[in-house]
This record gives structure tokens, C-alpha cells and sequence, in this order.
């Protein structure tokens, strides 16, 4: 998606992954950025998921943040969805949470530390006992991935990766 968009990538479109943002100053910047879009996206046969597609709003969620004019807070639903997830009772639970969690593995330090008890429990040859030290690593993710800022917008005055 950047290769294809990396004339207009920064300046009027965002893109992570296979989704992307377009934005500009104005209503009528606004239609101009998204019909460019548009036919790029024809030009490169690319399909749109209608279901997916929200125009000219000025808030939206992306990554479970709320992005606005305001600038990019945490949504609070999702927050609150995580906060109260009971702790894990099988394996198939514990993979779910990890693989969600996981996704965000890299803006957490020492995930894998922090992580390490309940990876434990997916050994074929452990027993599944999920003791004190497992919920502590759960409550201690749990907190991780609701405190904010969870994710922000680079400082573009600091180099970085």
C-alpha cells in the first residue's frame, strides 16, 4: 500500500497495513485527496470493502484509537472490554489472549518477560495450572494494554525507526 500510494502517503493519506485514511484542510480537499485515491485505486485494480469504507467523518476508530481533529485517544469501549476480561480457564483462552495482546507486543517493554508464565501454560507437557504468578502476568498485560497513550503520532523533530 505504500509503494502505491507513496506520492500522497503523509501529505493527504495514511496507511497502515492493507487500510488507509485520506484527510485534508477542507470539505473540498478532502473530495479531491479521496477522488485521487479513488482512481488510483482503480488504476491498480485494488477492490474496496464498502462495508469498511466511512466518508467525510471527522472521528473515527482505527487500532481501537479514536482519531480526530482533537488528535488520538484511546477508545474507551475497548478499554473497557479488555479491564474486564476474567482470567483465562483454558489453553484455547490463554492463545487467544497472548495472540490479541501480541499484537501489540512491540510497544510494550518486556512483553515476553512479562508474558513468559503464560506462555508456559501452552506446553504440550505442562499441566494447566494457572497459579499466582500466571495472573499476575494477565492483570500485569491487561494494564499495559489499556493504559494510555497506547499508540501516538511520531514526533517528526526526532529521528527514529
Amino acid at each position: 500500500m505504500i509503494a502505491i500510494f507513496s506520492d500522497m502517503v503523509e501529505r493527504n493519506l495514511e496507511v497502515f497495513m492493507d487500510d488507509f485514511s485520506v484527510f485534508g484542510n477542507s470539505f473540498d480537499d478532502c473530495l479531491h485527496h479521496l477522488s485521487l485515491v479513488l482512481i488510483r485505486c482503480k488504476e491498480m485494480n485494488l477492490v474496496l470493502n464498502w462495508e469498511k469504507c466511512h466518508f467525510m467523518v471527522k472521528k473515527g476508530i482505527v487500532l481501537g484509537h479514536v482519531i480526530s481533529s482533537q488528535g488520538i485517544e484511546v477508545d474507551r469501549a475497548k478499554v473497557d472490554l479488555i479491564s474486564k476480561l476474567p482470567p483465562p480457564k483454558t489453553v484455547k483462552e490463554i492463545r487467544s489472549f497472548l495472540g490479541h495482546a501480541g499484537f501489540y507486543r512491540r510497544f510494550i517493554k518486556d512483553f515476553s518477560k512479562i508474558s513468559r508464565p503464560l506462555c508456559h501454560l501452552l506446553g504440550k507437557e505442562n499441566a494447566f495450572v494457572f497459579d499466582n504468578e500466571c495472573h499476575v502476568a494477565f492483570e500485569k498485560l491487561k494494564s499495559l494494554l489499556t493504559r494510555a497513550p497506547i499508540i501516538r503520532p511520531p514526533d517528526w523533530n526526532v529521528p527514529f525507526e
